[in-house]
């Protein structure tokens, strides 16, 4: 089962590097990864997509706990209520006979096209990983040159905050 796992961690060299070797060196996959800065001056939120089952989650989240610069961590996946977006570039092939299909597409997807030449297009998506799978899926056969997507981003409804405190550094 998939799991998404966020951390919160000290913006320094060699943290994301610590992150990945954990990973690795257990034989654990990373599916997806994003990393930026929080508004919490040399704090740095990642947000991991990665499989297994409970047993195998509870122990990525033990190590994780146990490394240098990581302030918490969390199962965003165990929370009862959390979002989950996925931003995708997709850029097609077009001719002028299914321009009006494509802008219909992108229209009822949400997607917005960021730019556009004689023979070419890209669209901008942004939504669950269902829906831009399902999009790129349905434009699939107008001609896909390139597909780019961004890691998950994942949050909690509500006034619960996506991480909790590491019990090893507090």
């Amino acid at each position: 089962m998939k799991h998404i796992i966020t951390i919160m961690i000290e913006n320094k060299a060699g943290a994301l590097s610590r992150v990945a070797g954990l990973f690795s060196g257990r034989g654990y996959n990373i599916e997806s990864l994003t990393v930026n800065e929080t508004d919490k001056p040399g704090l740095s939120n990642m947000t991991i997509v990665t499989s297994g089952d409970d047993r195998v989650i509870e122990q990525i989240i033990k190590q994780l706990r146990k490394l240098i610069n990581v302030i918490r961590v969390r199962d965003v996946t165990s929370l009862p209520d959390h979002i989950e977006r996925v931003m995708a570039l997709v850029k097609l092939h077009i001719l002028p006979k299914h321009r009006s299909e494509i802008f219909g597409i992108v229209d009822a997807y949400r997607g917005r096209v960021i730019d556009m030449n004689k023979d070419s297009m890209i669209v901008e998506i942004s939504g669950s990983i269902q829906k831009t799978e399902s999009f790129v899926e349905l434009v699939h056969s107008y001609g896909i040159i390139e597909v780019l997507k961004t890691g998950v981003l994942a949050m909690s409804k509500g006034n619960l905050v996506t991480t909790e405190s590491n019990n090893n550094k507090n």
